[in-house]
């Protein structure tokens, strides 16, 4: 059986020269990412990986292999393997499945960015008063909100609280 440390070493290990692989936070754990898709996840809970609806079944034959639910609904593509069942060996086989299956998913379409509208200037009968203040960069700025009257200031009580908000109508 494999710590979590051991875990993500061994899948690190197992993935040098496969391609660009990332690491993200996820799952309560990391998260390997291949050319972008998720390949594997490394956590307490034991390692998940993507290795498609043609392997699932080779990979559910491997021992401590679950199909993987999120609530209540089984993903096609992903196994669950706990940890008692880990080692060196179980990793690499998990990942020689699960590594064809992702370099073969088509590439993501790059985000579209959004062009920026351009600041319009103020029409002629808008009142300039209105506008919202700008930075020197023509950004909005944030502007400090004025306090509230129905809030007492701390210095007026000390030691006391000051009266809790509330939204619509008020409790009795």
């Amino acid at each position: 059986m494999l710590t979590e440390v051991d875990l993500v070493a061994c899948v690190r290990a197992a993935l040098t020269g496969v391609g660009r692989v990332t690491e993200v936070k996820m799952f309560g754990g990391l998260g390997f990412l291949l050319n972008g898709k998720l390949l594997a996840g490394a956590s307490p809970r034991g390692l998940l990986l993507r290795v498609g609806s043609e392997r699932a079944a080779e990979a559910l034959r491997q021992g401590g292999a679950r199909p993987m639910v999120m609530r209540g609904r089984t993903m096609a593509d992903y196994v669950y393997v706990d940890p008692p069942a880990l080692d060196v060996d179980s990793v690499s086989f998990g990942l020689q499945l699960a590594i064809p299956y992702v370099q073969a998913l088509p590439p993501k379409p790059p985000k579209a960015v959004r062009p920026r509208k351009a600041a319009t200037p103020s029409k002629a009968g808008a009142s300039a008063s209105l506008a919202r203040p700008r930075n020197a960069q023509g950004s909005p700025r944030a502007v400090p909100l004025a306090k509230s009257r129905h809030r007492r200031a701390s210095s007026a009580r000390p030691g006391r609280r000051a009266p809790q908000r509330t939204r619509g109508r008020r409790a009795r």
